[in-house]
């Protein structure tokens, strides 16, 4: 099998689910985490759009390919590596997978500037914007505990690192996006205890995203004060 490395960083959500989909598999991998403030330049020779992850996938020729895009990673994983499915066999119910995959990143897009923002207003509509995409979610939930019932999914391991960053917010404030929220909250707390889920953050994740946020001088704190 070819040799695997995952070019990271510690805080970001799209770079976990790539770390998430390895562990699933089983697949040993090394991870590199690089400094996106003072990107090496290695690292902008592989990476087109400057962002991680990048997968460096080395093969039996010792050529080696990096591919970029935490969704097209994900894929890869899911259909050259062993171990359980990630995707369901039905190309129709896979097809609806990968809209609640792309669905998930449009909820990070509102993430950031609700981490971000120092304005009360714009945070006030990032807020908003969360709370009823998890509602939509919500409506789409089944019996859990995962996103497809039984069997955990790469949606899964996308919506793993959305619920992570309300592990720090929710010391912060309340911020009522799980409100009305049975099934997310479930499907949070089962994604939370899972091994790959777990093992795709160090464990100074916490310390590091608090930081963050002092560093954009984010309204959430303010909440907190």
């Amino acid at each position: 099998m070819p040799a695997l490395k995952l070019i990271s960083h510690k805080l970001c959500p799209y770079v976990q689910r790539a770390a998430i989909a390895l562990s699933e598999k089983g697949v040993p991998f090394e991870r590199i985490d690089i400094d996106l403030a003072n990107k090496p330049d290695w690292f902008l020779k592989i990476s087109p759009l400057g962002k991680v992850p990048v997968l460096v996938v080395t093969g039996d020729d010792g050529r080696e390919v990096a591919l970029f895009e935490s969704n097209v990673i994900c894929e890869y994983i899911e259909e050259t590596q062993g171990g359980a499915k990630l995707h369901p066999q039905d190309a129709l119910v896979r097809a609806g997978h990968r809209g609640w995959m792309e669905f998930g990143s449009a909820i990070l897009g509102d993430l950031w500037g609700l981490e971000t923002t120092t304005d009360a207003a714009m945070f006030e509509s990032k807020r908003q914007a969360v709370a009823a995409k998890f509602a939509r979610v919500e409506a789409a939930l089944g019996a859990g505990p995962f996103f497809a019932g039984q069997n955990f999914s790469l949606v899964d391991a996308v919506f793993a690192p959305i619920f992570r960053y309300f592990d720090v917010f929710d010391e912060l404030a309340d911020l009522a996006v799980f409100a009305d929220t049975p099934k997310l909250l479930i499907w949070r707390a089962a994604l939370a205890q899972r091994p790959s889920v777990r093992s795709a953050v160090s464990p100074d994740y916490p310390n590091l995203l608090r930081a963050f946020l002092v560093r954009y001088d984010a309204h959430l704190l303010k909440l907190a004060a």
